[in-house]
């Protein structure tokens, strides 16, 4: 027993303490940009879904595609597209070929709202990684990719 009168736990392994400083590490940074993103009335879900969707140009996607794409898993989607489609930031219409599927789309209004947070994010990014070297970050982003390539397996 220490001090505390605690039972010690062994050290964590490499895994788990790599693990940890990885959720650590996004949750910070996603903070920032969740803080930028907010300045636009945007959570930073909706933001990447206004950005899935300019990136998807005038034919949309449907609502599994966007879903595949984001960033981080929402298992309500619908509701997320519903709120969204209030506010008058996208679109969703029926496709008539297959009336299955629902094709979501930017509005003007969604774009708009996009512009101005652009050369901010790329700004923010910019300051968060610039303690690396160009070259360290092309391998924690090699690094990276190798671990969500092997997950998606």
């Amino acid at each position: 027993m220490n001090a505390g009168n605690k039972p010690q736990r062994p050290p964590a392994r490499l895994e788990e303490r790599t693990f940890l400083s990885l959720q650590k590490a996004a949750d910070a940074l996603g903070q920032q940009a969740e803080h930028l993103t907010r300045t636009a009335e945007l959570t930073g879900t909706q933001y990447n879904v206004l950005r899935i969707l300019r990136g998807a140009g005038p034919g949309g996607l449907a609502c599994r595609g966007i879903g595949e794409r984001l960033i981080t898993h929402d298992p309500d989607i619908t509701r997320l597209l519903d709120r969204m489609e209030k506010r008058g930031l996208i679109t969703r219409e029926r496709q008539k070929d297959d009336r299955r599927v629902v094709k979501t789309r930017i509005t003007p209004r969604g774009l708009e709202l996009l512009k101005p947070l652009d050369q901010p994010m790329r700004d923010l990014h910019k300051k968060q990684f610039r303690h690396m070297a160009g070259a360290r970050l092309k391998t924690l982003y090699d690094l990276l990719e190798e671990v969500r390539a092997h997950e998606q397996q």
